[in-house]
C-alpha cells in the first residue's frame, strides 16, 4: 500500500536514500527545482518503519544503498531501486565490475520496485548508461541518471512492468578477487580491471611481491602503456 495524505491525494513527499558521498551532494544540487518535499537518508540507523511513517512519503528511493531494507518498509511505501544492468540481465551483486569484465562498454540504469525477491521488482524506467571511466566516476553518472528518472516518476507517477526476458544472475565478488589474475590477456584487460575497482570502498586492485601488497589507482591506457598510482604496504597476509 501507498502512504496517503489525510485528504486521500497523493503524498507529495519523497525520500532518498544513498550511502556514497555523492549522493548527497547530487541530491542537494537536484531536488531544488522539483515539486515535493524531499527527505535525505544517508545511514542504515536512519532507515527506519518509524522514521519513514513520520514522513509518510509517496516515493522511497535508493539511488546507492549497500545494506538489506526489511520487508516492513518495502511491503508498506513504494520503494524504487537502481540497477546498472538490463533487468532481468545482470541481477545480483557487483554489476558494474561484472560488466566490464564481460567487456561491456554501454549498460542501461533500471529503475524498479523493491520486492522480497532480490533485484526482480517490475520496472519503471530504463536510460542508458556510459561505462568509461574509473568505477566511482561511473557511479556519479549513475546517480545523475537516477534523478534523471526520478525527475520523471514524481511528475508521471508511471505504473511499473513485470520483467521479461531471461534471467541472468551476477554473483557478488569478494575481496579476495581484486588481486590482478595472471590469465589477463592484454593492456585493455589491465586497465579495466583496476579501474572497475577504483572507487569508494571497493578493494584496489592489487598485486603481491613478497610480502608487500601493491595497490593501483588513477590507471590510464595511452600508447601502448598502461600507468596508475601504486601503494605499497606489507600483506596483512604474509604477517607472521
Amino acid at each position: 500500500m501507498n502512504e496517503n495524505d489525510d485528504n486521500g491525494d497523493v503524498s507529495r513527499r519523497y525520500v532518498v536514500a544513498g550511502c556514497r558521498p555523492w549522493n548527497r551532494s547530487i541530491f542537494e544540487s537536484r531536488v531544488g527545482g522539483l515539486p515535493g518535499d524531499w527527505t535525505f537518508i544517508g545511514d542504515t540507523k536512519e532507515l527506519t518503519s518509524s522514521r519513514i511513517a513520520t514522513i509518510r512519503p509517496r516515493y522511497v528511493f535508493f539511488v546507492h544503498w549497500s545494506w538489506k531494507v526489511r520487508a516492513e518498509i518495502t511491503t508498506r511505501w513504494e520503494c524504487v531501486n537502481f540497477h546498472m544492468t538490463d533487468l532481468p540481465f545482470g541481477r545480483g551483486g557487483s554489476p558494474l565490475q561484472n560488466l566490464i569484465l564481460r567487456g561491456f562498454e554501454q549498460t542501461v540504469l533500471t529503475a524498479f520496485r523493491m520486492t522480497d525477491s532480490l533485484d526482480a521488482g517490475p520496472i519503471y524506467a530504463k536510460l542508458p548508461l556510459a561505462l568509461h571511466g574509473t568505477a566511482e566516476e561511473i557511479l556519479i553518472r549513475a546517480t545523475e541518471k537516477a534523478f534523471d528518472i526520478i525527475e520523471e516518476m514524481v511528475r508521471t507517477h508511471p505504473k511499473p512492468i513485470p520483467q521479461r526476458g531471461d534471467v541472468v544472475k551476477f554473483y557478488r565478488r569478494k575481496p579476495s578477487e581484486s588481486e590482478l589474475p595472471d590469465a589477463l590477456s592484454d593492456l585493455k584487460d589491465i586497465f579495466d580491471f583496476i579501474r572497475m575497482l577504483d572507487g569508494n570502498d571497493y578493494p584496489r586492485a592489487f598485486l603481491r611481491f613478497g610480502r608487500f601488497r601493491i595497490e593501483f589507482s588513477r590507471a590510464s591506457l595511452y600508447d601502448g602503456v598502461v600507468r596508475a598510482d601504486a601503494s605499497i604496504t606489507l600483506d596483512p597476509e604474509s604477517a607472521s
